[in-house]
């Protein structure tokens, strides 16, 4: 059955208006049923058995199928015919254009056709419309024996530097696509690749130049191809000078109101990436920036990115020391029924982390409860370095709480399940830190020697704070405030801070 309810939480408040306008005006009986259905799929209240007999009051499985399929034409004739409205005039307008030229040309009336092409011209040129421009010049060398005062070699020029600029945008994109699927056998699928290699490898093989002549799209894809690479090398250093410098060459671009959810997906990278290089005061700007792009176009991407913002933003609150504020950003949004599984999963992992850092241990429990899906399940939908988080806060929680027998049933399944996969991918350090947490729990007594404070410091090969993953302090915060018998809150705060002040 089509999955409506994934359908209509894309929708604003202003877009479900807009819909049901558009059914009451489409509606030619009293008692269609189409606005109903809508109603209740948008509350998200009820289950697909309870809609069907709210609606018919029994369990009338064959009109309630049939009334759905006839909801999921209309959504879609709607948002074909919205994105019709505002997103494609340019491109309508200018194949009106050539086809008119054409008309002119066929009758002799170069003259007048030349003009109208030259404004399509413009038009496609602003907006980087490289396949319409091809048409334009083409028809433009097609009928240039009909007038003299054309300089056919500059159409040509222009024809071949067009083709160009198109040929780079496509290679692009096939680019942007292979290296997406490469990320995604890692992340989703746990194959072990070697993604610097390959990317490097397939950026050479497509001859990939940045320039000014790239599309709006095509420099989002570039971007989102070095974030790819930090994701994966956990490096967000080096990308932090390329993104926005980048960023400056595209936010005042021609196409930035025509490419909105582009622009959003730009500026979420940049916050998401300062946020990981610990300056938070900087990526909180570019989020109220994001939040102004959500709201623009009557909040037409709103609710599609509403929950990344939220929990970026709560993330950045409780490592400056606003962890109230955190917790209850997150909270407010903890329920929301969205597409996007994946944030709500890191929503809830957030709330488990930020409450397990206020030492609220049994909060972060009620949290975890709701866990209630295999390992396998969330890799398919979060990834396997979100597995591995939760499994590593799920551990270090037994142990707070004091569930021995718990905390050695996840341990010898952990080890079971990723050890050999996290050699693999060489973070040897997450196997030692397992082992240490290990040898704490079997003997706690020992965790603020000195001998202890030795073997850690031995254990793992150490790098500048500045670079290290905001997340894995935050682990290691754990230990640390364990050896040094201090509140786990504080003791982050003030790697953090050590993090912040390394020049």
């Amino acid at each position: 059955m089509t999955n409506l309810n994934a359908i209509i939480s894309t929708f604003s408040s202003e877009d479900e208006q807009r819909f049901i306008n558009y059914l009451e005006k489409k509606n030619k009986r009293n008692d269609t049923k189409n606005i109903e259905l809508f109603k209740l799929l948008a509350q998200n209240e009820l289950t697909s058995k309870e809609v069907c007999k709210t609606i018919y009051k029994t369990d009338n499985k064959v009109a309630y199928h049939a009334l759905r399929k006839r909801l999921f034409q209309s959504l879609i004739d709607f948002i074909a015919n919205l994105n019709l409205e505002e997103e494609n005039s340019v491109d309508m307008q200018i194949i009106k254009y050539i086809l008119a030229s054409r008309t002119f040309l066929i009758h002799k009336k170069p003259e007048i056709a030349y003009k109208i092409l030259d404004k399509a011209e413009g038009l496609a040129q602003e907006h980087f419309l490289f396949p319409i421009l091809n048409e334009i010049y083409h028809t433009k060398i097609q009928y240039a024996y009909l007038n003299p005062s054309v300089d056919i070699d500059m159409l040509i020029s222009n024809f071949r530097s067009n083709q160009k600029q198109h040929f780079t945008e496509e290679e692009l994109n096939i680019v942007y696509a292979k290296i997406r699927q490469t990320l995604s056998d890692m992340t989703y699928k746990g194959k072990v690749l070697d993604f610097k290699t390959i990317l490097s490898n397939t950026l050479k093989a497509h001859n990939i130049e940045i320039n000014e002549t790239l599309s709006f799209k095509s420099l989002y894809q570039l971007m989102t191809i070095v974030s790819l690479s930090a994701f994966v090398t956990n490096d967000y250093l080096k990308i932090e000078p390329f993104l926005i410098d980048t960023y400056e060459k595209i936010k005042n671009h021609k196409a930035k109101d025509k490419q909105l959810v582009y622009h959003i997906e730009v500026v979420y990278m940049i916050a998401n990436t300062l946020f990981r290089n610990k300056k938070f005061n900087d990526s909180l700007t570019y989020l109220e920036q994001m939040k102004s792009l959500m709201q623009a176009q009557r909040k037409k991407y709103d609710a599609t990115f509403k929950l990344k913002y939220h929990l970026l933003t709560a993330l950045n609150l409780n490592y400056s020391n606003q962890q109230d504020d955190a917790i209850s950003l997150l909270e407010s949004v903890k329920q929301t029924k969205h597409s996007d599984l994946e944030s709500v999963l890191d929503i809830h992992l957030g709330l488990v982390m930020f409450y397990m850092q206020k030492s609220n241990y049994k909060a972060a429990k009620t949290i975890f409860s709701k866990f209630y899906h295999t390992d396998k399940y969330y890799i398919e939908k979060a990834g396997k370095e979100w597995v591995i988080k939760k499994n590593l806060a799920e551990i270090i929680l037994y142990i707070e709480l004091g569930e021995l027998d718990l905390t050695e049933s996840r341990l010898k399944s952990f080890k079971r399940s990723y050890f050999d996969y996290l050699k693999q991918i060489e973070q040897e350090r997450v196997v030692t830190f397992i082992k240490i947490i290990e040898s704490f729990y079997k003997h706690p007594e020992q965790v603020t020697s000195q001998k202890f404070k030795d073997k850690v410091e031995h254990a793992f090969t150490w790098i500048n704070e500045k670079q290290e993953d905001i997340f894995v302090m935050s682990f290691y915060a754990w230990l640390k405030s364990k050896m040094e018998n201090t509140e786990l809150y504080d003791t982050t705060l003030a790697l953090i801070k050590k993090a912040q002040d390394v020049n």
